[in-house]
């Protein structure tokens, strides 16, 4: 379960406060993906790191209990400094897993040969961003993070055998995917919310989401 309670958060842009949550309550309970329609600009990726633990809340808790993934495609975490090599083996033990399988496993998926032992501030982006999907899907979780705004990879071959792995990873997973998009959500959710001036409108249905959705659009 994942449960936000009576959480806020602002941010002051210079000339302005933006809110992004206004006191929201809800609960994601294992099982039941959601997604969540906003338009661009109001706060997805904040929403995915707040649930994430990568941003704290101004006000209210935010509690789990269960395994919650960082969001696809997030690059941060990494020390430039080390290998690809060195981050996995560091990440594994973080997790209490076997880093050998860590190591073997995000050096397979990602297929950047002798790159692998070189120091990561070194990689180009394609690079980077094919390390933190290899690490992302190396550890097992209840409820993944998915935010339409994370940057992909290019890399075919990559592409094709992460995507198959995510696949049947997300078949027992629940996912909660962020975007402005409803056809994004049709691909993972079932039930949906709606975020607008800091008031998060949860639904039973994406048809009733959406139904809100493109009336306020």
């Amino acid at each position: 379960m994942l449960e936000f309670r009576n959480v806020s958060k602002s941010f002051w842009t210079g000339k302005q406060r933006k809110v992004i949550l206004d006191r929201a309550s809800f609960r994601v309970e294992l099982g039941n993906s959601l997604g969540i329609l906003a338009p661009n600009g109001t706060g997805k990726t904040t929403i995915i790191n707040m649930m994430a633990g990568l941003e704290k809340p101004d006000e209210g808790e935010i509690c789990k209990t269960c395994r919650v993934s960082f969001p696809l495609g997030f690059m941060g975490g990494l020390n430039n400094k080390h290998s690809a090599r060195e981050n996995a083996r560091f990440i594994a033990r973080l997790y209490g897993l076997d880093p050998d399988y860590i190591e073997a496993f995000t050096r397979w998926l990602t297929g950047i040969d002798e790159y692998y032992d070189m120091p990561v501030g070194t990689y180009s982006s394609g690079m980077r961003s094919r390390f933190s999907f290899a690490l992302l899907l190396a550890l097992e979780f209840d409820i993944y993070l998915i935010d339409e705004g994370m940057p992909g990879t290019t890399d075919a071959e990559f592409n094709r055998k992460a995507g198959s792995i995510l696949r049947d990873r997300l078949e027992n997973a629940t996912v909660i995917v962020v975007s402005h998009q409803p056809s994004t959500l049709e691909k993972f959710c079932r039930s949906a919310a709606v975020l607008r001036d800091g008031k998060l409108l949860m639904f039973d249905t994406l048809e009733e989401a959406k139904a809100l959705y493109d009336y306020k659009a």
